[in-house]
């Protein structure tokens, strides 16, 4: 029981900050914006996070100041891509690269410096109990937080008069905008939600999965979580089944090495990322379920007629 109990909760704090990630970018590109700076919002939100957390003492500014670092570069992101309209796979890019630079200057103070994590609820008795108590009720509000935006996205896009715009608008701006739905602010939006999970998604990382700061400690989290987003054909649910998946594959490098396995560290370590390569060329090739619920306007620019 104690062994299995410790596998379940490094897969929770393995998982978590792919879903809190991928939530965000599904939001998004549910507006028809591809936005590929994940990873560059998440190491921003890590730094920012850990930084504002050791300076102020408070785990809870630390978590304020990754989401808001995550919104400040996802608006610099949708001021070119949404208003200049400029090409959103390279603007995208270019954000992951400056997120990753601008982050190791900002964190290199802070290179090894260690904090404790973020507190975990305890619920009296339930939390004692035996497996359930820890790994149901003995976790941070991060992990809550991921579940929370999960029902609540999923409620949001189905049964919403604002997630029917924006799943309008994703599929085709041109209409929507006829139809005098305001196309811009709802890619701006949603944008800015994205970026706000990918904040705390970073934020979750530098406070609580390993409270220290280390450069490029997202290590291609972002990539995976725009996987993530794919994989489950733009429904939470199912974002939610990946994240978990993908994080159980993760942890299960650790575990392996643990047990005397004798398989390759380097082979363990890239497993999370040729597991999502064959994922993705699997979807690829089913090509009627990919289009299912693809908005069909993902990356392009909305420039309105005059």
């Amino acid at each position: 029981m104690t062994i299995l109990e410790a596998v379940l909760l490094t897969v929770i704090t393995a998982s978590t900050p792919l879903l809190l990630a991928a939530i965000g970018e599904l939001v998004a590109e549910r507006s028809g914006v591809l936005n590929l700076g994940v990873e560059g919002m998440m190491i921003m939100g890590a730094v920012c996070a850990f930084t504002a957390a050791v300076i102020t003492g408070n785990g809870l500014v630390g978590v304020v100041a990754g989401a808001t670092a995550g919104l400040v570069m996802a608006f610099v992101f949708a001021v070119l891509a949404v208003s200049l309209a400029t090409n959103q796979v390279a603007t995208g890019l270019a954000l992951t690269l400056f997120g990753i630079g601008v982050s190791g200057m900002i964190g290199e103070d802070y290179v090894g410096v260690a904090r404790n994590p973020l507190p975990q609820l305890h619920v009296p008795v339930l939390s004692d109990l035996p497996l359930v108590g820890q790994v149901v009720f003995g976790q941070d509000g991060l992990v809550y937080l991921s579940f929370a935006l999960v029902v609540g996205v999923t409620w949001f896009l189905n049964r919403t008069r604002a997630g029917l715009t924006l799943r309008a608008v994703g599929d085709n701006h041109h209409s929507a905008h006829s139809l005098g739905l305001p196309v811009v602010r709802v890619r701006y939006l949603a944008v800015l939600f994205g970026g706000l999970c990918a904040g705390l998604a970073g934020a979750y990382l530098s406070l609580s999965y390993t409270p220290m700061w280390m450069k490029e400690m997202t290590a291609g989290r972002g990539w995976i979580a725009l996987a993530l987003v794919v994989f489950a054909s733009w429904m939470p649910g199912r974002a939610l089944i990946g994240a978990y998946l993908f994080g159980a594959i993760t942890i299960l490098q650790f575990h392996a090495q643990g047990a005397g396995l004798g398989i390759p560290s380097q082979f363990m370590t890239a497993l999370p990322y040729v597991a999502t390569i064959v994922v993705l060329v699997i979807i690829s090739r089913e090509r009627t379920r990919a289009r299912a619920n693809t908005p069909l306007c993902l990356g392009t620019p909305f420039v309105p007629e005059r």
